[in-house]
Order: C-alpha cells, then structure tokens, then sequence
C-alpha cells in the first residue's frame, strides 16, 4: 500500500476537531465558483455525499442563502472506525445578489455532489438599443 505524505493534512484534522462539525447556529463554509454564462449567473457549490432532500436553498429580498447537511452513514455495531476524513455537520453560504438579477426565476439542479443554481439576468439590466425620434419641428407650450 503507498502512503503519501501530506503535512497540512494532520493540522486540517486537528483543525476540525477542535472547531467540531458545523451546526446549524455555526454552520462550516462549502466552496463555490460563480460565473456568468450568456443572458444567466451561474452559481455551484460542492456538496458531495449530501442528498438532495438535505439541501435548503431560500431567497429573501437579494439574499441567496444556502444550507446543506451531511450527517454521518449508520454503520453496523461491529464496525470500528479507521480513518474519517470527510467533514460532518452543516454547511452554508449567503451570496448578496444584485438588483440586477431576476430573483423569481432561480433554477436549481443537484448532479454528482454539485449543486447548480441558474439565475437568469433580469430584461431591465440587459444592454437595450434605444431609439431616437425626429420631431417635426419647434413646439412652443404655453401657460
């Protein structure tokens, strides 16, 4: 068996026991990337081995708030643990989203522990052309 050595690996561990899992009043952040794709924002967060009834996803106002929880596999009572590694508890993160994005209309989907919102920009905030009228000529108004 080869054994790679990693020297963070020991002081992340230590790290974890010491904060204990993420709770729902001190929930543990999950990584995101965020991107805009076309005519939508594009928002994904990694959240591997959580299912999807798990994942809590609410928007109120421009805020974006999402929780997920990972609770630990029921295991046999013969069972002794060797190794644990994958982080327990609650995780979350709150993104404030712009005026400019078009909160009704939020698509989600969950593929492979990565959880996908689409939001798509709002009519208001895309590039219009705007057109100029030719008047006929002086209007004079009077009072």
């Amino acid at each position: 068996m080869l054994m790679r050595t990693d020297p963070f690996r020991e002081l992340d561990r230590l790290a974890q026991q010491l904060t204990g899992p993420g709770t729902w009043s001190r929930p543990s952040p999950m990584p995101m990337d965020a991107y805009r794709e076309g005519d939508q924002y594009v928002v994904a967060f990694d959240v591997p081995g959580v299912s999807a009834d798990a994942i809590d996803i609410d928007v109120e106002r421009n805020m974006l708030t999402v929780k997920a929880e990972r609770r630990p596999a029921t295991k046999a009572d013969d069972v002794q643990m060797e190794l644990s590694e994958r982080p327990l508890g609650v995780f979350s993160r709150q993104i404030v989203l712009a005026d400019t994005l078009d909160t009704d209309h939020i698509q989600a989907e969950y593929d492979a522990g990565v959880l996908t919102l689409r939001i798509p920009i709002a009519e208001r905030a895309k590039p219009r052309k705007i057109s100029i009228g030719v008047g006929s000529g002086r209007k004079e108004i009077s009072g």
